[in-house]
């Protein structure tokens, strides 16, 4: 890897961190909300694929076009003829306008602690990544919030 890429590895890492720090309470052995559900499991599983495929392409794409790599070059990609715009444009609603919408309103409905870390999260992981860890977290909190 190169140290490009290690950089971008290790502050997604970080911004994953957050996550758990935030939500230690929530991942405590014997809390309330010990163990995880089939759900949390398969979100998990979901997570850590799109985080290592995102990645690899990313990677791939950061070798292949060098000093032109970046968000703006990047997102032009996206539309480089109608059946990749199609996904372009649905990236870009989904993860920069309804995934921050959706984290932060269901975030503050069951009590889960900063729920717009996870639209920050998603431009260094994936929005695949984000969603499916957000989807887990929550998931837990849901558990957590019963037992009490």
């Amino acid at each position: 890897m190169s140290p490009n890429e290690i950089f971008y590895v290790l502050l997604g890492l970080a911004t994953v961190a957050v996550v758990f720090v935030v939500n230690r309470p929530l991942y405590a052995a014997g809390g309330r909300a010990s163990g995880a559900s089939l759900f949390e499991w398969a979100y998990y599983l979901i997570a850590l694929a799109a985080l290592l495929v995102g990645w690899y392409f990313n990677f791939q794409y950061m070798r292949g076009y060098g000093d032109q790599a970046g968000w703006w070059h990047w997102t032009t990609l996206l539309f480089v003829n109608p059946a990749s715009a199609s996904g372009g444009q649905d990236l870009i609603f989904a993860n920069l306008l309804l995934l921050p919408m959706w984290t932060i309103a269901d975030a503050r409905r069951s009590g889960m602690k900063l729920g717009w870390w996870y639209f920050v999260m998603s431009l260094f992981t994936s929005f695949a990544f984000a969603m499916a860890l957000f989807l887990a977290v929550r998931e837990r909190q849901l558990r957590w919030n019963r037992s009490a």
